[in-house]
């Protein structure tokens, strides 16, 4: 008796998922999925116009959804914000949502797996809180290299994308334990660059003080943000008082895998890394030029 109701537990499982992959399918087909721009549009917006970036993967819908990402535990207020700005309409900021709507056959296997599975359980929410006729740009701009499977665009990417800052004053407000640029050229055309640390981990909880610090600082500044949703939030309210402010969110750790030619994603020494084992077990970093690059830092 007791293996025939876990053989029927095990085929209710089975037919409930299949259910699930026929739903997403035929809502995939009935409503019209938003308009992304690709990759490169992005790129060539964020350079020629200048425009402040917000930046939606799935951390932020979970968020919005009420859940949670792996570096920010849910906030009411913040998931309130991020409702907000996916579906606002300014002339000098743009909100970026993954390009993987239409088609992934673009990305590695794992990459499809992860987002055929995220976009069955999602995609009827996520098309919710979209605005429709909005034009959308690509969140993975900032993914040039792990997740695609053809990387021979990854060099010009990156070299397209240091374009955003070249010959710029930049402050990067990042988590403590970030160190974006530390160690690498990523920044090496850039003007000057200075630093404002945040917390690693439930950054929103100092989201006015980590505002008001920012404000501290002159508008013709490029404000690159590297903290995950709480940068969501902070570059359309800069956007909103004339600044540039950019989510550039992974590009560091995409750009250390990158210059590694690495083919699987693993820990980057004195960095924070939290899509890998241990990646988060960080050590301290004794360097120089790095510590005289520190504004604030608001822990």
């Amino acid at each position: 008796m007791k293996n025939l109701l876990l053989k029927m537990y095990y085929i209710f499982l089975d037919l409930k998922n299949h259910f699930k992959v026929l739903r997403d399918k035929l809502i995939s087909v009935i409503i019209k999925p938003p308009v992304v721009k690709t990759t490169d549009e992005t790129l060539s917006k964020i350079i020629n116009e200048r425009c402040s970036v917000s930046r939606y993967g799935n951390g932020e819908f979970n968020i919005m959804f009420k859940g949670e990402q792996f570096f920010q535990e849910y906030d009411n207020d913040l998931s309130i914000r991020l409702i907000e700005i996916i579906s606002s309409q300014s002339k000098n900021h743009i909100v970026c949502i993954p390009d993987v709507f239409r088609n992934i056959d673009k990305f590695t296997d794992r990459a499809q797996n992860f987002w055929n599975k995220y976009l069955i359980l999602n995609r009827t929410k996520i098309y919710r809180k979209l605005k429709n006729k909005k034009v959308y740009y690509d969140a993975m701009v900032t993914r040039l290299y792990m997740d695609y499977k053809d990387k021979s665009k990854s060099d010009e990417r990156f070299s397209k994308f240091k374009m955003i800052w070249d010959d710029r004053e930049i402050i990067l407000v990042e988590g403590e334990q970030s160190r974006l640029g530390a160690g690498n050229n990523l920044f090496s055309n850039a003007k000057s660059l200075k630093r404002i640390l945040c917390p690693a981990e439930n950054a929103f909880a100092k989201y006015e003080e980590i505002l008001t610090a920012v404000k501290k600082y002159d508008t013709s500044k490029l404000i690159l943000l590297a903290l995950g949703p709480t940068a969501t939030v902070l570059a359309y309210d800069l956007s909103r008082i004339g600044y540039q402010a950019v989510d550039i969110g992974n590009v560091d750790i995409e750009y250390e895998w990158f210059l590694k030619r690495t083919q699987v994603k693993t820990p980057v020494k004195h960095k924070y890394t939290g899509e890998v084992a241990n990646g988060t077990k960080v050590e301290k970093l004794h360097n120089p030029e790095y510590e005289n690059e520190i504004l604030a830092q608001i822990l």
